[in-house]
């Protein structure tokens, strides 16, 4: 989640980012306006590609409609995860009480994983400019309203009220957004669940995996690994294990969270069982701001049948 966005497209993560400034002019800030910033995260999950074109951002309130933009975005929220991208710098806008942002969604289309490992593509239309060339469309993505009315993003609290810069952060969880139409049609329709929240409140999970004392990694027959071979899930999202510091414990890193519980696991290559000083998958709850590290240990290690 991520362009602004953790939409977790876990997941589908929009990130919102509402920029500083004072409410009189400077040199920067002619206006004298708070501005708002907005960017987009996501939460992946098992669809390959889920491609979006965010027509318009806008806010709603006493102020009436302001649009902070209405320059179309196309982007894959499933490369945001882990990461933002800016959806509107620094936009100037009238001090006040807003009740909702909202984001217009023009199109977009998702690449599904097949039982054969073959993928399949959705499109809001077959002629969907944000299509890669040459794809073949197997079937509508449905977008109930959300070109026309926009897509809503929930706050903790009713109101935002914009007096000074603050920072937004906007969740796109893209696991959950995207389901199969009732019925045989084989086709699939768009229900975003996205949160928001401020962007100081973002939180991070900092995995370690190393081996105990006296425990090695068996070789499984597709060769020797080591811990790099190794994968955390955080909700559907997956991150490697690396050593950046070369002593052994590896680490991999979820950022852009918003507060909440999530469930963690662990998973070795193929091949390989292992035990650890963990009952996986556990949950882990983030509170605002914080970074959680969770400290996994690999007991033991064997040949997996």
């Amino acid at each position: 989640m991520r362009l602004g966005m953790r939409i977790g497209l876990p997941v589908m993560m929009l990130a919102a980012m509402l920029g500083g400034c004072s409410d009189s002019p400077t040199e920067g800030n002619p206006t004298g306006q708070p501005r708002v910033t907005v960017r987009l995260t996501d939460a992946a999950g098992d669809i390959k590609a889920a491609v979006v074109t965010i027509s318009e951002v806008n806010l709603q309130g006493a102020n009436g409609k302001v649009v902070l933009s209405d320059d179309a975005v196309t982007t894959d929220l499933i490369d945001l995860a882990n990461s933002t991208a800016v959806l509107v710098d620094a936009a100037p806008v009238p001090a006040g009480t807003y009740t909702e942002m909202r984001f217009v969604i023009s199109g977009g289309y998702i690449e599904v994983e097949n039982a054969d490992g073959s993928t399949s593509i959705y499109a809001s239309s077959p002629n969907y400019a944000g299509l890669p060339p040459g794809a073949v469309v197997t079937g509508d993505l449905q977008m109930p309203s959300l070109g026309q009315s926009g897509l809503k993003v929930s706050f903790p609290s009713t109101d935002l009220a914009i007096t000074t810069d603050q920072d937004l952060l906007v969740d796109f969880d893209v696991s959950q957004s995207f389901g199969h139409v009732a019925g045989n049609s084989g086709n699939w329709v768009m229900h975003p669940v996205i949160k928001g929240a401020q962007f100081t409140t973002a939180a991070t999970v900092v995995v370690t995996l190393k081996l105990n004392t006296g425990v090695t990694l068996p070789v499984p027959p597709g060769g020797a690994v080591t811990l790099a071979a190794f994968k955390a899930t955080l909700n559907g999202e997956t991150v490697a294990f690396t050593d950046p510091d070369g002593d052994g414990t590896f680490e991999a890193r979820f950022r852009f969270l918003l507060p909440g519980t999530y469930a963690l696991t662990v998973q070795p290559p193929t091949g390989i069982g292992i035990t650890t000083n963990l009952t996986l998958p556990v949950n882990v709850t983030l509170v605002a701001g914080e970074v959680e590290t969770q400290a996994v240990v690999i007991q033991t290690a064997v040949l997996a049948p």
